[in-house]
């Protein structure tokens, strides 16, 4: 009996997540690419790296920026 509950979960977790990336996939096709929107647009992020390579501290940006130093580093990798 157990192994019977056990096969519909199973069975029910699998449709579940065949749904979830339908909807994903669908979602892209719409140009939908999901999570959490960027912070700064592409002109901040341009000058965050030239504030970076005129040697400023990336304590100094991240203040001046009002965001976090990691967001900082963040946008210096990309």
């Amino acid at each position: 009996m157990f192994h019977l509950f056990a096969f519909f979960a199973e069975f029910e977790r699998n449709l579940i997540r065949e749904r979830t990336e339908a909807g994903r996939a669908a979602a892209r096709a719409r140009g939908r690419l999901g999570g959490r929107p960027e912070k700064l647009g592409k002109k901040e992020g341009e000058m965050i790296k030239t504030l970076a390579a005129n040697k400023n501290p990336i304590k100094d940006i991240a203040e001046m920026m009002e965001i976090s130093r990691t967001t900082v580093y963040r946008y210096l990798a990309k």
